[in-house]
């Protein structure tokens, strides 16, 4: 029975300090995820950019995801030292890889989807909840890919059932942006779907003076939206970090 007590106590006041201290969220991850530079002049936004939106002052977004990164190159680069050195008990790890992990042509980035890919998911795991903190695995958003009869294609091929898959194996709570982003796309249909992705025109801004069309990354009304099905993702997870989620428009600001 004291035993008992004594656990509990240790989990209030793990719970007292970790409120009193603030949260901290730290991305891993792909260009679809991270921080895009110049934002007065450039329209390109990561989900990850723009999170912090989504929550209040207790809650730190520190965002380590990188453009081109896959699982494997993202560890090789000691990307992952940098911050498993960082956390601490209480702390969050998104974790979202894929479309770089794809890439067969170049040995630096790829990785077997059933073996290499998911060996080194298990790794982020393993390795943050030994450091007390809390995983928490997305697959990959949707690629704007529609073919010629107007079918939304899937482009991801076995990589998201393996992030499905190492979340029941290990117990971690499991975001389906793949899913949650393809009824988003489809619900909005072929043409204005575009509004989310980096679809351009010309002249619109001067870092893109041929304009562009781009379905994979997002402009910021993109991200956004993204940002927040992953934070509906976090709310069916009933992860306590939800408790400090508030409404961007109510943002000083805003």
């Amino acid at each position: 029975m004291k035993s008992y007590i004594r656990i509990i106590f240790i989990f209030l006041l793990f719970l007292s300090c970790s409120t009193e201290n603030g949260i901290h969220i730290y991305m891993i991850g792909d260009s679809t995820m991270a921080n895009k530079p110049d934002p007065a002049n450039n329209p390109e936004r990561g989900w990850g950019q723009v999170l912090s939106a989504y929550f209040n002052d207790q809650v730190t977004v520190d965002n380590h995801a990188v453009n081109g990164r896959s699982t494997k190159s993202f560890i090789q680069e000691k990307r992952w030292d940098t911050v498993v050195e960082k956390l601490k008990p209480g702390d969050y790890v998104f974790i979202q890889f894929g479309h770089n992990d794809q890439k067969i042509k170049d040995p630096r980035r790829y990785t077997n989807p059933l073996t290499g890919y998911r060996q080194n998911l298990v790794k982020f795991v393993l390795e943050s909840r030994e450091r007390g903190a809390i995983p928490v695995l997305f697959t990959s958003i949707v690629r704007r890919k529609f073919n010629e009869h107007g079918v939304l294609v899937d482009t991801h091929d076995l990589y998201p059932f393996v992030v499905r898959n190492v979340a029941e194996d290990l117990d971690v709570p499991f975001v389906d942006l793949q899913l949650k982003s393809e009824n988003l796309v489809l619900s909005l249909g072929e043409e204005k779907s575009k509004s989310l992705y980096m679809w351009i025109e010309p002249g619109a801004y001067a870092l893109y003076p041929e304009g562009k069309k781009d379905n994979t990354h997002f402009t910021e009304k993109g991200a956004m939206k993204m940002a927040g099905l992953a934070v509906e993702g976090l709310k069916e997870n009933g992860l306590s970090l939800t408790r400090f989620i508030i409404d961007p428009m109510q943002r000083p600001g805003q």
